[in-house]
């Protein structure tokens, strides 16, 4: 058979697969309106896109808005999925529309549409006004928004050098294909996954106060987690990509140089070598911890508590709420003196990072940690006021962080992190090796794995990929079953040592979960690997 016959066949015995258009239109099935390898314009130059947003602002306006915002988004995202030698799954989807965000009488309304014509952007802003009029009679007090500096036209794109989009699913599922093979000829290896998700959004936004951005965002990931099985079926073990491949805010150049074929070997290598791992002692350990693990670690234990809302309560009813509360900002000692954590959008390539928010406003790079003590929180406009007395206590205006978020154009923007990195260290160079060498008995820890934490953030357990001890100085075998519990406060105030600007990694996740309705959020997380004392390690073996 040859290989597109194969291809094709795959898709069409998969259960639940979305045909990709090139597949259907091999069937006579009419494709979708776009080809591979067809360029697109931006939505900001489409000649309809500025007159609809402007349509919509004087509608909100004359409706009674004393401040109004839309976004026209144009979504397409594309998911290749494998296992051994076929295919599993096959998705490519677009999506287009807007939304109208709005204050009237000092509270929010919302509405949105897929219609994008004249009329329907007004009826649309007129809906938001409405809505917005009625939510004020149970509001206590009105929506303060921070100061933001108008931006007429603005302009950001990824920095992409390879449009996923202009690469073949065909070239895509012969890919994941080879490096599916490599990984199964290596010994004990009996099942393997891999996948591939692309996204291009394009995104159109404009305010009643003078800002008009226009956006491409790319973001790319690429997976594969060879399992080994034992002879008699009594255990399975699995190291996947994890270790050393995270998602970006990149193109397709992210799989051309994620090398998973090469790669391969070496991840189905690491789950045999884990199948036949000593299984771990529970007690107390020193841990070393990878930046492929520790970015979970740095996500769920820093970046969500310090979110804004969260500490108000308002994901009470979803996803808990925070340790963390205003007076600690300023008090709270995380961690040593030399532990920063920083929040930005303007990293390249990592996967929140954008030339604007939401909300028209061009983030900051800002200190949550600094020298070890709470320094700042995650912001918005409506945010940054409740902040106030604080950023006066310290001379510094009162302005959103610019961490405002939808995940699409049928969704109202919300408080989102940004990506919170966990810096180096500040004064020198440390390299691993000094942190292995200063631990006597320890395991080291690489890639990220499952976790479970508290609605407070506060108590969590974090296990991972692959897992070596450490005795006297030394990396030693492989250990399995291995996984550790903390209390935020004590786990980053038992780190003693972290890596240097050369040691740098980190990680990051799309489906970064939050809000009612539920939205997903893009992050990376960069740090070093650090070093904890005394941490209580257990065993999650399967059997006694």
């Amino acid at each position: 058979m040859k290989r597109r016959d194969f291809i094709i066949n795959g898709a069409i015995i998969g259960a639940g697969v979305s045909l990709t258009p090139r597949l259907l239109s091999a069937y006579g099935v009419p494709a979708y309106p776009w080809e591979v390898g067809e360029p697109f314009t931006p939505l900001g130059r489409e000649p309809m896109t500025p007159e609809l947003a402007a349509r919509a602002l004087d509608a909100a306006r004359r409706a009674g808005a004393s401040y109004a915002d839309v976004r026209i988004n144009r979504n397409r995202n594309q998911a290749v999925g494998t296992r051994e030698r076929q295919i599993t799954g096959l998705s490519d989807n677009e999506t287009m529309g807007f939304g109208v965000r709005v204050l009237a009488d000092g509270s929010w309304g919302f509405a949105a549409s897929a219609t994008l014509t004249g009329e329907e952007v007004e009826r649309i802003a007129q809906r938001a006004v409405a809505q917005a009029k009625a939510n004020a009679r149970a509001r206590p007090r009105p929506v303060e928004l921070a100061p933001a500096v108008a931006h007429p036209s603005a302009v950001w794109r990824s920095p992409v050098e390879i449009d996923p989009f202009t690469v073949s699913i065909e070239d895509k599922v012969a890919h994941l294909l080879e490096a599916n093979a490599a990984a199964l000829a290596v010994s004990g290896i009996r099942f393997v996954n891999s996948s591939m998700f692309f996204l291009r959004e394009e995104k159109y936004y404009s305010n009643s106060e003078g800002t008009t951005t226009d956006q491409v965002i790319y973001r790319a990931s690429a997976n594969m987690t060879p399992t080994a099985v034992a002879s008699d079926n009594s255990d399975f073990q699995s190291v996947g990509s994890a270790t050393d491949l995270q998602p970006r805010g990149l193109g397709y150049e992210l799989v051309r140089d994620a090398r998973l074929v090469e790669n391969a070997t070496k991840w189905a290598e690491n789950s045999a070598r884990k199948l036949s791992a000593r299984s771990v002692q529970p007690g107390r350990y020193d841990l070393v911890l990878m930046p492929s693990h520790l970015w979970l670690t740095v996500h769920e234990s820093i970046a969500h508590p310090t979110e804004l809302d969260r500490i108000m309560g308002y994901e009470a009813n979803y996803a808990g709420t925070s340790f963390i509360s205003l007076d600690m900002l300023g008090n709270f000692r995380y961690g040593r003196d030399f532990m920063n954590v920083q929040g930005e959008r303007s990293t390249p390539g990592a996967l929140s990072t954008v030339g604007y928010d939401d909300e028209g406003v061009q983030p900051r790079d800002y200190l949550i940690v600094k020298d070890g003590v709470l320094n700042d929180l995650q912001t918005t406009r409506e945010q940054a006021p409740w902040l106030a007395d604080w950023y006066r206590t310290r001379g510094e205006e009162i302005r959103s962080h610019g961490n405002s978020y939808a995940q699409s154009w049928a969704d109202v923007q919300f408080q989102r992190m940004p990506n919170i990195n966990l810096l180096p260290h500040p004064t020198r160079d440390v390299a691993l090796d000094e942190l292995i060498g200063g631990v006597e008995n320890g395991i080291l820890i690489d890639g990220d794995g499952s976790f479970s934490i508290d609605q407070q953030r506060y108590n969590a357990q974090f296990g991972g990929q692959a897992f070596y001890e450490i005795v006297n100085g030394k990396v030693g075998g492989m250990l399995k079953d291995v996984a550790y519990q903390i209390r935020t406060p004590e786990f980053w105030q038992a780190m003693d040592l972290m890596g240097g600007p050369s040691t740098n990694g980190g990680g990051g996740a799309f489906g970064d979960g939050k809000g009612q309705p539920a939205q997903s959020n893009a992050v990376s997380h960069a740090c070093p690997p650090t070093r904890h004392r005394d941490i209580t390690v257990i065993n999650t073996g399967r059997s006694g």
